[in-house]
């Protein structure tokens, strides 16, 4: 599968693709929109952080209890439930009064119920394509998340002034419901991909199983941890420009769309393993000049060009499948997208932690540096890995790594 016209040929890829973008769009409106009702407040850029970025903070809890439901329920029923239940949460949110600690009870239902969706997503993502098309699809997903994001924010700076939060919540709330919609009657029936029950235990004995093998842990935390710092410095645009918000968070998904085009249809396979440490360190360097408190316009181009390092996440999601074994595919993808989503909502409550005691400025450039660190201290442990397997294989470079990474088997309902 070499083109994007084959990907939309394929039989679900559209109907999927769309309630994505549905969905999208509804985050980035909804979460705009809520930012702005509890900084306006509570003034506050912690509270408004948390309240666009802290149902992430749940998903870390969601992967521990509830992941192996992505490959033991119904992939149609999971993804049309799950759709529907943001549409009502989602209307909740905009009740008039609503009490703040009721807000983030909602939020935390939300990111509960979001911690599923990841893994049942992209497991269908990978049941519907074939082998050699999941990077070309996820990067088809990840182009259409930064052109909906560019949209969603825009529109959504827009209706925030021209109407109010709580109209776009409802709106938010409306476009869940089309994609629950789509979900529904675009998507075939399907059986779940594995035959047993979802449980706890199960959860467990799969996410050791993933954990286990050294080389997928450093993919995993080059996944999560530097993306998730950088989050954590998009988590402050309210605060840092509270007029112009929503231009920052398009210029974020504009810089995004690029990377991702450029990564996922325009770089030589051959040349993707390579780009994943300079990608990140892209994806951190901007920010550091944040501490010069840099104009709107030039905060705008640093921002979208931090963004195209986002790209990075693409050439480690195809290092993660080289790693796992096939059987743990969906699991894997969903451990990979609520561990990220759970380290953004991390990095966002330590981000306006440290702009309610210094600046957001400040903050922005603690967290870039946190990142960029991290960054190089991965990037050296692969080194470190590399030269032990060579020297214990006696070989003249090193010996690649098994999709198993050494874990062993399945087995045990994983």
């Amino acid at each position: 599968m070499r083109s994007y016209r084959d990907l939309f040929r394929t039989p679900e890829f559209t109907p999927l693709f769309l309630a994505s973008a549905a969905q999208t769009v509804a985050q980035t409106v909804g979460g705009l929109a809520l930012g702005t009702l509890v900084y306006r407040a509570t003034d506050s850029p912690l509270l408004s952080a948390m309240s666009m970025f802290g149902p992430s903070l749940a998903q870390a809890l969601g992967a521990t209890l509830l992941l192996s439901g992505a490959d033991r329920l119904p992939p149609r029923a999971t993804t049309t439930g799950i759709a529907l239940a943001f549409a009502g949460t989602t209307a909740l949110l905009a009740l008039p009064g609503l009490p703040l600690w009721a807000a983030f009870a909602v939020l935390l239902a939300q990111g509960l119920t979001a911690s599923l969706g990841g893994g049942v997503r992209w497991g269908l993502l990978n049941e519907i394509l074939p082998a050699d098309g999941y990077l070309l699809g996820r990067s088809v997903f990840n182009i259409m998340s930064g052109v909906m994001q560019v949209a969603g924010y825009a529109t959504g700076g827009v209706l925030v002034a021209a109407l109010t939060p709580r109209r776009c919540l409802l709106l938010a709330a409306a476009l869940y419901g089309a994609a629950a919609a789509v979900c529904r009657l675009g998507l075939t029936r399907r059986p779940p991909r594995a035959p047993d029950r979802p449980s706890v235990a199960a959860t467990w004995r799969t996410n050791a199983l993933l954990w286990s093998s050294p080389p997928r842990r450093r993919v995993y935390l080059a996944l999560w941890i530097p993306n998730g710092l950088v989050v954590g410095c998009e988590a402050l645009y309210v605060s840092y420009a509270p007029e112009a918000a929503g231009t920052l968070f398009a210029c974020a998904a504009a810089g995004m769309l690029a990377g991702d085009v450029a990564v996922g249809r325009l770089v030589p396979a051959r040349l993707r393993p390579r780009l994943g440490t300079p990608l990140l360190l892209l994806l951190a360097t901007p920010y550091v000049f944040f501490a010069l408190h840099p104009p709107l316009p030039l905060a705008a181009v640093l921002v979208t060009v931090a963004s195209t390092g986002f790209g990075a996440s693409l050439v480690q999601q195809e290092r993660l499948m080289s790693l796992t074994p096939a059987e743990l595919s969906g699991h894997a993808l969903g451990l990979h997208s609520a561990g990220m989503i759970t380290l953004q909502g991390v990095a966002a409550a330590a981000a306006g932690t440290v702009a309610q005691l210094t600046s957001p400025a400040t903050a922005m450039t603690v967290m870039a540096l946190g990142s960029a660190g991290v960054t190089a201290g991965l990037a050296a442990a692969d080194r470190r890995y590399a030269r032990r397997r060579t020297a214990a294989a006696g070989a003249p470079g090193p010996v690649p790594d098994r999709a198993d990474g050494g874990a062993g088997r399945a087995g045990g309902g994983g």
